[in-house]
């Protein structure tokens, strides 16, 4: 396959062509996938953008957790209360998985639709119940929005981190209402969002004031169609953890069978609750919010922080519409946002100062450890929970804090310029002088001894080691980006110029002194 070219327009009537340069593939890599490394910028620059995008769509999806967990015995009955297993399955699927933007478009879909592991509570076994939702959402991340909708609306995981589970229809003598955690989530985060948007994200106004898309009889109707759904141990028991990746099942006697109301639409009486739950569904689906909604924060998750309106209008009109008639597909909305001229513009200049992302600290731990081949040799991959941030990185796969996840779409840094400059920038919600303190430290050790035993390999680095300059081209092209500045790439050689060199121990130190600076570097921090 030719390499994509840019074109740049020298006269009226030709153009020069040129090969995508490994800095523009490595900026691809770094808003399409877990991180780049050589190879895959050789791929992107043999593929281009849109054949990279259409290999990867194309990979088989990669084994498990679950199932990864249940090879290491982790779904003995002495592990049942205990979390043993997640994060070392979600580490090395974030780490290790070929089907890297799968794992990509995963790991956002989980900050989108949230559940928690320490929410996952009432019934044993929260480390398969946590990875059964990671599994669910991989399993959807290229298919369909609404789909993903149903699914994520019968797993035991949100029933039991929105309390849903097990919600029984109402009872007058006692006074008893259906839980209304779940219907009211679905509709704020997961769908239609707060207020009324037009295509482009930006919210409809109604003399100069937002329209609430729901008040709370909206939420009340709602959360009588998730009356009834419980866990389904199909002639089992809670001994071992299967229950936790089958779908919830109806159990009629306490389901709500009379008329649910909300969104200026009814689900009529009499409905068995599957069919209760489908309709819905179907109407939620429906409103006109959700396209821009979820358009707007795939964007943000992969891209930038602050897409033009142009911009989230074109990917919101995917979403309702991949061309074919189909609304919610995403493969088509990630593969429109990832080759948008938005995105692959060349790095803005400060004049743009509002393009770009920070990236969170998840994202530049597995930069890292993509980038020089990390392992672990004993496939432990005991890199434990990340979250704390005085002393880890601050944040850990599906250890949000809440439903609203680690970071707000609409996070603005109070008393900062990105306020005055009226701008978002969610992932700095999770950015304060202990955590910029605890990520720099972890990482230098990460860098130069490894976490547990998962290392990386510095082979590639080591023959450039003794020329500051080369070595840190090098780690710029790959994990910056080719993103640092002059004055900060100045910065940096000066301090590796003053270590010693010319031995395999010098090199080495050469080698983490030059991954640290760059990991805690801005321009490293923030994408462009």
């Amino acid at each position: 396959m030719q390499a994509e070219v840019l074109r740049v327009e020298t006269t009226g009537t030709s153009t020069v062509t040129a090969p995508i340069a490994a800095a523009d593939a490595s900026r691809f890599l770094a808003q399409a996938s877990m991180g780049a490394n050589r190879a895959l910028i050789a791929q992107v620059q043999a593929q281009g953008y849109a054949g990279w995008l259409d290999a990867q769509f194309a990979l088989p999806a990669s084994g498990t957790r679950w199932d990864w967990m249940a090879s290491k015995g982790y779904n003995a009955a002495a592990n049942k209360n205990s979390e043993a297993g997640f994060d070392a399955a979600a580490w090395r699927k974030l780490i290790t998985s070929p089907d890297t933007l799968r794992q990509r478009v995963t790991l956002a879909l989980s900050e989108i639709v949230v559940t928690a592991i320490d929410g996952l509570v009432g019934l044993g076994w929260r480390a398969f119940s946590a990875a059964a939702y990671l599994d669910l959402l991989e399993a959807n991340a290229f298919g369909n929005y609404r789909t993903l909708l149903g699914q994520i609306s019968t797993s035991v995981p949100m029933g039991q981190f929105l309390t849903f589970r097990g919600s029984i229809k109402a009872n007058p003598s006692t006074g008893s209402h259906p839980d209304e955690n779940y219907a009211r989530e679905l509709m704020q985060l997961f769908s239609i969002g707060l207020v009324q948007l037009n295509l482009d994200g930006t919210p409809k106004l109604v003399n100069g004031a937002p329209v609430y898309t729901y008040a709370q009889d909206d939420v009340s109707g709602l959360a009588r169609i998730f009356t009834g759904w419980d866990i389904d141990l199909a002639g089992g028991d809670t001994s071992t953890p299967d229950f936790m990746r089958r779908p919830m099942k109806q159990y009629p006697a306490k389901h709500e069978t009379g008329a649910s109301t909300f969104l200026d639409a009814t689900v009529g009486t009499g409905l068995g609750g599957a069919d209760a739950l489908k309709a819905a569904l179907d109407i939620i689906f429906a409103h006109a919010n959700v396209g821009p909604f979820i358009s707007r924060q795939l964007i943000q998750h992969l891209v930038t922080s602050n897409p033009s309106p142009a911009y989230v209008s074109r990917i919101a009109s995917v979403f309702n519409n991949d061309g074919k008639g189909v609304k919610g597909n995403l493969k088509a909305v990630i593969r429109a946002l990832l080759l948008d001229p938005e995105a692959r513009q060349a790095p803005p200049s400060a004049s743009a100062a509002s393009f770009g992302k920070q990236r969170e600290p998840i994202m530049r731990f597995v930069n890292w450890a993509r980038a020089y081949s990390a392992t672990s040799a004993s496939d432990a991959w005991a890199i434990g929970n990340t979250s704390d941030p005085a002393r880890r990185l601050g944040q850990s796969p599906l250890r949000s804090p809440s439903v609203f996840n680690f970071f707000r779409p609409g996070y603005v840094p109070p008393n900062s310029g990105i306020a005055a400059a009226a701008l978002v920038a969610p992932e700095f919600q999770l950015t304060d002088e202990s955590s910029v303190v605890g990520y720099v430290n972890y990482m230098q050790h990460a860098v130069a001894s490894g976490v547990g035993d998962v290392l990386a390999d510095y082979s590639s680095l080591i023959p450039l080691a003794d020329t500051a300059a080369t070595l840190l081209a090098e780690i710029n092209t790959v994990l910056a980006a080719g993103q640092l500045s002059a004055a900060t790439q100045t910065l940096i050689v000066g301090a590796l110029n003053a270590m010693p060199r010319g031995t395999a121990a010098a090199r080495l130190n050469r080698i983490y002194a030059a991954l640290t600076l760059t990991l805690a570097a801005p321009e490293f921090i923030v994408l462009k």
